[in-house]
């Protein structure tokens, strides 16, 4: 068998591959090699839908889309002279639900800030735009003007053409049989050629799971049925072409669950049953390639006729022909695309259930980042890390069955999701559960969201005020005026020890590490300056540091701290399941702890330092640290001995008034302190100088990214994070809304919730305009809510309680 040589070998050829093709082949890489198994549009040919251009809940998605489009529409006619059979039709949704009414004015606030203009709808807007459809019992939409469909075989062989005319070779009809790592390369055995490759990308859509299989991958993927009919002609669309009328916009109906597109003179109508159907979970059929399954349409009867209700015109054309095969999900229906964890020079790029929709954009975002060492938008909704190993066979079957079946559901702020939970049990889960905690899940993780007196109470999702609102509020009061206790064992964590800890820790970040018994934070950058990672630093000693971090970093984080200490005399070890954290917070807690403990623990230990001390007889790494600005400490303890140090806390803390309190009361807290958060208000795609944490900022050492830091610390268009107070009253923010000075948008709200101990209903929010300040206001599900600049934080500015 011949050997090939690539630098860059992509397996497999739908819309994904092809287009990371191109944007690499167009960025100057050479030797950039796709083997495919089928043709190369076998995971595009028969997807129906639009393109959703700007309906999006998160604007990374939203950018994928619209560079689809701009691919699609403009750049590949242009460079090939070829069409992609784009069609601008335009694109609607249209509701009967009070609640989808608020996401859709949130989803235009959103858009607003990215520059797209969605319309919010009335049933008479709806009737104008698309004649066809009744608009009984609606209570209005959102219209996408620039949205469209394409071609998808078109679109897919011009990314081919274009990608081939800069020197990408395509392989054919020429399945992957293995893959090993051998000398430093990839080898990976094809039927027609052993290719070596040093760069690998998992770009295989259906078979993305046993590519990423033969990786020794985990991919937490599942091909799920869909099938859409197309209808013959339809004589109220062949009217309409007759007398030169435009072509009906896409119409969606969310909670009856379908879209209809117009066909030529037909109607494609795509319902999608809340039963989803899983296919070939553990790899397809070998001999399976393009084929079709044979049509169900007894599954989605009920979803047709709800369809033919609304527009009736689909009872009038006949069905020419059912389409019906796997599109893929995954646990949140977002594409994985980034490295793959613990492997070197491998990517993943697959998972996508939009196929072509989002595939010109996802190839962009890939060569982007293996071109320039980090992505170009923050990656966190689509990193190929968000899941770990825990996300297993069980857990990826269940989330793809209910992200199909909630396809078209409302898209809730905190929104917790039933299924597959418990995958990761903190040591005092069941101790937090019968203490009233409703769980959230991060990461895995299951952790307390808030506390009920209410046996099997849960939140109620809202774009409001929920249930849990007062809730929280006397959680809130329990920490500021007595003590809290709370369970923060979803950390990530990790034990740096060896003779070059120190040096390696400096080099990771842009602060440098403190001194032994200290405790500090450290950001460490992409090579652009962007923030990657946060991580809280505790030294134990000058060759034993212990580094915390966010829960959903736990993979990103580790891949940074094993790459990142090569050449340095150290051992990573990650602890995350080794250790437990409790946290306890508030005004009594250094009276609780001191009925357990021997330790000094007021002047010999101060505000941000560690010590190793045995409370109740248990050691443990405590933390005098607060992520809600009361006196507190952070109880880092052998998983094992948790429930024994929970329970002594507890009984020691009940003299002194001691409740729990949980993320959502954490996060309310943090804000009145304006503490920025990771992977909201700290992303990849902002300094942390521009996110407020440029005091940390050490550039007297070395660290990735640190000359692209310094020219962006100086450049006129830098951002700046403020933190808004809202003049808001039974409606709050939570995240992505546009900042407004008189109708130009000038910032966006990352992170925002009422602060229950000050009254005040507050954001933290990048201006990109740092000099707007006067006349603002947030658009908050449609209303405009006046907003000023504080100059301090409203809660204990100047840290009397934290240093107390």
């Amino acid at each position: 068998m011949t050997t090939t040589d690539a630098n860059v070998l992509i397996i497999g050829g739908g819309a994904m591959g092809v287009s990371l093709m191109y944007h690499l082949a167009k960025a100057g890489w050479t030797d950039v090699v796709l083997t495919e198994k089928n043709d190369l549009t076998h995971g595009s040919t028969w997807h129906a839908a639009g393109l959703c251009t700007h309906f999006a809940h998160n604007p990374t998605i939203l950018e994928l889309r619209a560079t689809s489009v701009r691919l699609y529409r403009d750049i590949l006619p242009e460079e090939t002279g070829d069409t992609c059979g784009f069609h601008r039709s335009g694109a609607m949704r249209i509701t009967s639900n009070p609640d989808r009414m608020d996401e859709f004015a949130h989803v235009a606030g959103l858009s607003r800030f990215t520059g797209y203009d969605l319309q919010m709808l009335t049933p008479d807007d709806v009737e104008r735009l698309h004649p066809l459809a009744r608009t009984e019992g609606i209570l209005g939409g959102i219209y996408e003007p620039d949205d469209g469909h394409v071609d998808p075989s078109l679109a897919t062989n011009a990314m081919a053409k274009a990608a081939r005319a800069n020197g990408a070779i395509i392989l054919r009809y020429n399945p992957v049989s293995s893959i090993r790592r051998e000398d430093g390369v990839w080898v990976v055995e094809t039927e027609k050629t052993t290719i070596r490759a040093r760069h690998l990308v998992n770009a295989a859509g259906t078979w993305g799971w046993e590519v990423g299989h033969m990786m020794g991958l985990n991919i937490p993927s599942v091909p799920v049925l869909h099938q859409y009919l197309v209808t013959d002609t339809v004589p109220a669309v062949a009217d309409r072409i007759a007398k030169g009328l435009p072509e009906l916009p896409m119409i969606r109906d969310p909670e009856e669950s379908w879209y209809v597109r117009q066909e030529r003179d037909g109607l494609i109508l795509g319902p999608y049953e809340k039963d989803a159907q899983p296919w070939s979970i553990d790899g397809c059929p070998p001999d399976f390639g393009a084929d079709l399954m044979p049509p169900d349409l007894d599954r989605v009867e009920h979803i047709i006729m709800a369809a033919m209700e609304r527009i009736p015109a689909l009872e009038t054309g006949g069905v020419k022909s059912v389409v019906n095969g796997p599109i893929t999900f995954t646990p949140d229906a977002n594409p994985l695309i980034g490295p793959a964890h613990g492997l070197e020079n491998a990517w993943l790029l697959t998972g996508s259930s939009m196929g072509v929709m989002e595939g010109g954009g996802a190839g962009w975002f890939l060569a982007h980042w293996m071109t320039h060492g980090a992505p170009p938008m923050d990656a966190l909704a689509v990193d190929s890390r968000r899941f770990g190993s825990w996300a297993d066979r069980d857990y990826r079957v269940e989330k793809a069955i209910e992200c199909f079946g909630l396809q078209f559901g409302v898209h809730y702020p905190h929104e917790e999701r039933p299924a597959a939970r418990g995958k990761r049990l903190s040591p005092i889960h069941d101790l937090m559960v019968e203490r009233g905690a409703v769980m959230g899940a991060a990461y895995g993780w299951e952790r307390p969201n808030w506390f009920s007196k209410k046996p099997g109470d849960k939140a109620v999702p809202s774009f409001r005020r929920s249930n849990w609102f007062e809730p929280v509020a006397q959680e809130c009061r329990t920490v500021t005026g007595a003590v809290g206790l709370a369970d923060m064992s979803v950390f990530s964590k990790f034990d740096v020890t060896g003779p070059d800890a120190r040096a390696f820790v400096d080099s990771i970040g842009a602060n440098r590490a403190p001194k032994v018994g200290r405790i500090g934070l450290t950001h460490a950058l992409t090579p652009a300056g962007g923030t990657q990672s946060e991580f809280t630093v505790s030294v134990l000693d000058e060759d034993h540091f212990y580094l915390t971090c966010a829960a959903a970093a736990e993979e990103m984080d580790e891949d940074l701290l094993r790459t990142r200490s090569k050449g340095f005399d150290v051992t990573i070890s990650r602890v995350s399941e080794d250790f437990g954290v409790l946290g306890l917070m508030g005004p009594k807690s250094r009276e609780v702890l001191a009925g357990l403990t021997d330790a000094d623990l007021s002047e010999g230990f101060p505000w941000l330092s560690v010590r190793e001390i045995t409370v109740a007889g248990i050691p443990v790494r405590a933390l005098r640290v607060s992520y809600v600005g009361e006196l507190g400490w952070e109880l880092h303890a052998d998983a094992v001995r948790m429930p024994e140090l929970f329970l002594a806390l507890e009984a020691a803390g009940k003299p002194h008034g001691l409740g729990f309190f949980g993320a959502f009361a954490m996060n309310a807290m943090r804000l009145e302190k304006g503490y920025r958060a990771w992977g909201a208000d700290f992303t990849t795609e902002r300094t942390p100088a521009e996110t407020g944490a440029g005091f940390m900022i050490k550039m007297d050492h070395e660290f990735t990214g640190k000359d692209a830091l310094a020219q962006r610390m100086q450049a006129d268009g830098r951002w700046e994070m403020v933190l808004l107070e809202i003049e808001a009253r039974d409606v709050d923010p939570f995240y992505a809304h546009g900042v407004l000075q008189q109708e130009r948008v000038v910032g966006m709200v990352t992170s925002a919730a009422h602060g229950h101990r000050t009254g005040k209903t507050l954001a933290l929010a990048y201006l990109r305009d740092r000099a707007a300040r006067d006349g603002l206001c947030v658009d908050l599900l449609g209303k405009r809510l006046p907003a000023r600049v504080l100059t301090q934080p409203p809660f204990d500015p100047g840290n009397a309680r934290l240093k107390g």
